[in-house]
């Protein structure tokens, strides 16, 4: 990833960040659901704290971005709690499409080809770092 592209990852979540996790997790799970409907068997109970922890990773990493190694010992973890869920590697695709997805949903007319690109890029870097852990 460019300094270019890290600099409007936080530009735009910043536009972001303020939004309800309900609300923000919601249309990203649903999405998600929608597209791949296989994936939803994977969630067992209510959704609502999955919206809430959908935002919070992407705080994490976003205020985290310039610091690879928390980001990396973030990710180790992640992989464990979710490989115990029965997430497979096939499964981060259909969620950085869905990611992708709400975001240009909810930054509107601020989401162009620069910021998708730079969002992909870094789901892009994150996704070969989990990748490379399973």
């Amino acid at each position: 990833m460019t300094n270019q592209q890290t600099q409007l990852i936080k530009k735009t979540w910043r536009l972001l960040r303020d939004v309800d996790p309900q609300l923000l997790g919601d249309v990203f799970y649903k999405r998600l659901f929608l597209k791949f409907p296989s994936i939803r068997s994977l969630f067992k109970g209510p959704m609502e704290a999955q919206y809430v922890k959908f935002v919070a990773m992407l705080s994490f990493i976003v205020s985290h971005i310039d610091q690879p190694d928390a980001i990396h010992s973030e990710l180790v973890d992640l992989v464990k709690r979710h490989e115990t869920y029965g997430v497979k590697p096939g499964h981060y695709q259909p969620v950085g499409e869905a990611m992708l997805w709400t975001l240009e949903q909810g930054l509107g007319n601020s989401w162009n080809q620069e910021v998708e690109a730079a969002w992909k890029a870094c789901y892009d870097m994150l996704t070969h770092a989990i990748l490379e852990k399973t």
